[in-house]
């Protein structure tokens, strides 16, 4: 039995990984005895299993993921809403009005929601034979108002959330600003527009930075810097 890679080495497709016993997790494939990788990502293996974590691509949508989407269409039934995966998602009446809300909903479904706003939702249904199924009937789910979006590579999700939500909540206190990750790699962040930017250059310095060690300190660093900076530019 053999590995051919150190953890979080970054591996190419048909990159070959391991010889052996080894099982193949997500973003790998096995070949009889050979485990190789299918995407470009950062290498690891936990046990016996090895799997690979892209660097890139599409949201695939999981059911209790919450995610923030784009309304695209209203129909008669309810809304369709991009959510950076490669089908939208529906969001029926049911799942997004009240009992009471719901009996004059189709009146006028854009009183609810319009074209071009954002909501931050929960899918309940996602699987290969239909469009993910989502809900804003929730505790901090519904219609985002005001604020600033930006979107990541969804794989860097994690990392921007960090261990027991570390790196989230760090970047929370240190700029005062209200974030919301979405499993879909959209992200929303409400606070002053000063602060608004550092928070934007700070996630862009996770994604950029997210396979490197010590990154928690090393933005917390930068953050430190440019608040410093901001607060001497005010000072003058």
């Amino acid at each position: 039995m053999s590995i051919y890679f150190e953890q979080q080495d970054i591996v190419v497709p048909g990159q070959l990984l391991a010889e052996g016993d080894y099982r193949q997790g997500d973003g790998a494939y096995k070949e009889q005895e050979q485990v190789f990788a299918a995407v470009i990502g950062l290498a690891k293996m936990k046990g016996k299993t090895i799997y690979v974590v892209p660097l890139q691509g599409q949201y695939t949508p999981k059911v209790r993921d919450i995610v923030i989407g784009k309304v695209v269409e209203v129909t008669l039934n309810g809304w369709l809403v991009d959510i950076n995966s490669p089908y939208p998602a529906m969001l029926p009446v049911m799942h997004a009005l009240s009992r009471r809300d719901a009996t004059h909903a189709k009146e006028n479904l854009r009183r609810w929601y319009d074209l071009g706003e954002s909501v931050v939702a929960e899918i309940i249904a996602a699987d290969r034979t239909r469009d993910p199924l989502i809900t804003t009937r929730g505790r901090g789910l519904g219609k985002i108002r005001g604020g600033v979006l930006m979107t990541i590579t969804p794989a860097r999700v994690p990392r921007l959330i960090g261990r027991k939500g570390s790196m989230i909540n760090m970047l929370k206190s240190e700029l005062q600003t209200d974030i919301v990750v979405g499993q879909n790699g959209v992200v929303w962040m409400k606070g002053s527009p000063d602060r608004v930017d550092i928070t934007i250059d700070a996630i862009r310095q996770i994604e950029r930075e997210a396979h490197t060690s010590g990154l928690t300190d090393r933005v917390r660093e930068t953050i430190s810097a440019k608040l410093a900076d901001m607060k001497g530019e005010k000072d003058e």
